[in-house]
């Protein structure tokens, strides 16, 4: 068995694995694959319809919002999300958490003015910055719920007057959420739902066409929201897997039960590091992910056996990113506790073997 700790694509469940690669050659027993079938014929509109309905049932989703399942990315949620919330003249107010929201702050500036209130890019984005202040005046609060690179998370979501943005394409479907705070959600299906090549959207349906510009139509939420999220072909395969996805998770019992596994998941890796003292952990603390572990070896020289090590125990994906460096380990949904015992075990067994 290879233990999977890759940041994104994430892993995905076995039978998840094997119901996808089933329907490329022969969907639902229909004699043609999933992916050379119309997105237009019933058998797709079935999976859309799937898709969407379970999205609404795991997060008990309001009438108030409307799910749609699009393509771009969280890199294109950056600007969609400004241009569907940004007033003309007006202001988005932004946290800055690492890399991913500031990118999305580099793409609100396109549009208008943004005000960062809060930015710990001075300590190497490894804790989160709490001390901050929304304006009054602004339209929305966009921040980013966890940074897979830097390995940190918001304990709890931030409140404010104004309606509220999140980023939520690692940690989405991990913790339980009460998505009517929300005026909008977008997420990545490749860091903890599904493979690449969809974005998940949750909108509150009400708060669109507000902003006074001329929204292009591929940017328009509105307009996706109309069309069933099918105003232009959709990523038929991804979405098929992220609803495999979303039945695995339902039938495990739901984001409850997953994030009961995900604490205990993420309580075992840093006792370990806190532990041993070969180890010690990136993000501060009180900002600590649990869906993105990430750590450093207190003894450099001891880099060429640890990776030795791991390798050996069919460890894969723990090297960290390449402006953070040590270790990530990405623990995401369908990482069983049994792979982040095993990177515990060799974390165990180099403290004695370099002992």
């Amino acid at each position: 068995m290879v233990h999977n700790f890759s940041a994104g694509p994430c892993i995905l469940p076995e039978e998840v694995l094997q119901k996808a690669s089933e329907s490329v050659k022969d969907f639902n027993g229909i004699g043609l694959s999933l992916i050379e079938i119309s997105h237009r014929s019933k058998p797709f509109i079935a999976v859309m319809d799937n898709a969407r309905s379970l999205v609404k049932e795991l997060l008990n989703v309001p009438d108030t919002h409307e799910v749609l399942f699009l393509q771009g990315g969280a890199s294109l949620g950056f600007y969609t999300a400004a241009f569907n919330f940004l007033k003309e003249n007006g202001k988005g107010a932004y946290h800055d958490s690492g890399t991913w929201s500031s990118k999305a702050i580099k793409e609100a500036k396109l549009l208008g003015h943004v005000d960062v209130v809060a930015s710990g890019k001075e300590n190497g984005y490894s804790e989160l910055m709490l001390d901050y202040s929304i304006p009054s005046d602004a339209d929305f609060f966009h921040f980013t719920s966890n940074n897979t690179i830097y390995g940190a998370q918001w304990q709890t979501i931030p409140t404010s007057e104004c309606p509220l943005i999140c980023d939520m394409s690692s940690d989405i479907f991990s913790r339980e959420i009460n998505v009517s705070d929300f005026a909008l959600i977008y997420a990545g299906a490749q860091k903890n739902m599904g493979p690449a090549g969809t974005v998940l959207y949750i909108v509150e349906k009400e708060l669109l066409g507000k902003t006074g510009r001329n929204i292009p139509s591929y940017l328009d939420l509105s307009v996706h929201i109309e069309k069933d999220s099918m105003f232009n072909t959709p990523p038929v395969f991804a979405i098929y897997t992220s609803m495999l996805m979303l039945e695995w998770l339902k039938n495990l019992g739901g984001v409850k039960a997953i994030e009961l596994i995900n604490n205990q998941k993420a309580e075992l890796l840093y006792n370990e590091i806190d532990e041993n003292p070969l180890f010690k952990g990136y993000a501060h603390v009180n900002s600590r992910s649990k869906m993105n572990v990430t750590f450093t070896l207190t003894d450099a020289s001891f880099q060429a056996k640890f990776d030795e090590m791991w390798s050996e125990a069919n460890i894969n994906g723990i090297k960290g990113h390449r402006s953070v460096g040590g270790y990530r380990a990405s623990i995401y949904n369908a990482l069983p506790l049994s792979s982040v015992q095993a990177l515990v075990n060799v974390m165990k067994e180099l403290a004695i073997v370099t002992a």
